[in-house]
Order: structure tokens, then sequence, then C-alpha cells
């Protein structure tokens, strides 16, 4: 059997694209559900996106960086507690166990989108671009909602009325 030159380069490029292509990317394993950016308040030029992340993988994956083209910058963060103080610090990666499942939430781990080019406005989205430790990306639109108010707990009532006099 004769190899000719182009069948050899054929068979080259197969050979070198083939690992990429044998289990999938991180990307084509993860999936997003629920995201969303929260409405930052007057003035404010900083907000956080949130979000589900689920890697249907057998293999453990990371996002390593988010982008935007609503902020200047974007950085992935944490909420960490020091000194009996909650502080926000930017971290280098956000894992997705295999199987598993990541929650990007508000006092937790999220997505911050600093120095807005313009203020937000409830009910538009924003395309975000997440970044995976292969290289692979997926993109995602994330509605911009108003912070849902944390309902208090209610407090313990005593309802009995022993000793008191109508």
């Amino acid at each position: 059997m004769k190899l000719t030159l182009s069948t050899l380069a054929i068979a080259a490029a197969f050979a070198v694209a083939a690992p990429s292509f044998a289990a999938g990317t991180a990307a084509d394993n993860v999936t997003v559900s629920d995201p969303y950016v929260r409405l930052a308040p007057p003035g404010q030029m900083v907000t956080g996106a949130f979000l589900m992340l689920k890697n249907n993988d057998d293999k453990d994956h990371k996002v390593v960086k988010a982008d935007n083209a609503a902020s200047k910058v974007t950085e992935l963060h944490t909420h960490t507690m020091e000194g009996g103080m909650m502080k926000m610090r930017q971290v280098k990666d956000i894992e997705i166990k295999a199987k598993g499942e990541t929650a990007l939430k508000p006092g937790g781990l999220h997505i911050m989108l600093i120095d807005l080019k313009q203020p937000l406005k409830e009910g538009e989205n924003v395309a975000i671009n997440v970044t995976f430790e292969d290289g692979s990306s997926k993109k995602f639109d994330a509605q911009v909602r108003k912070p849902q108010a944390a309902m208090p707990a209610p407090m313990p009532m005593d309802h009995d009325h022993k000793g008191m006099k109508h």
C-alpha cells in the first residue's frame, strides 16, 4: 500500500487533534443553570454574577477565567470570614468536582463584574464567558435581577397569657 504525502498529512492532523475529541472538553461536560447578575444600587459600578455549575464528567474541572462586555474587569471571587468580618477575595479558580455541582451564590463563590461600563437595567441580559482549565469556554446569558431581600427569621413568641388580666 502506497502512502501519499497528503494522506500522511491528514493522518498526522487527526492524530494531533484526536485527544481533544476523545472525552469532550470541560465546556462540553459542564452545564450552567439559573445564571443571573445582581442589579447594582444606583451609583455603584460593581456587581456579581451567580449561577449553578454542574459537572457531568468523570473528572474534576475548574473555571479559571471569566469575562463579559458589561464591565472593564471580571474576576472570580469568594467571601471569607477573617477576624469576625466577612471579606471578599479573588480566587484563582472555581472547582467543579466530577459528577458534582458548585453553586456561585451571594455570600460565597461568584463572578465579580468590576467597573461597569454603564449602569445595568433590570431584565437586560449580560453575556458572560467562562474559560476552563483545558482552554475550552462556555458562553451564557445572565439576566439582571433585583436582589432578593432575605426574610428575617420569625421570632419565637410565647402567646401564653397566664397571669395576664384582660
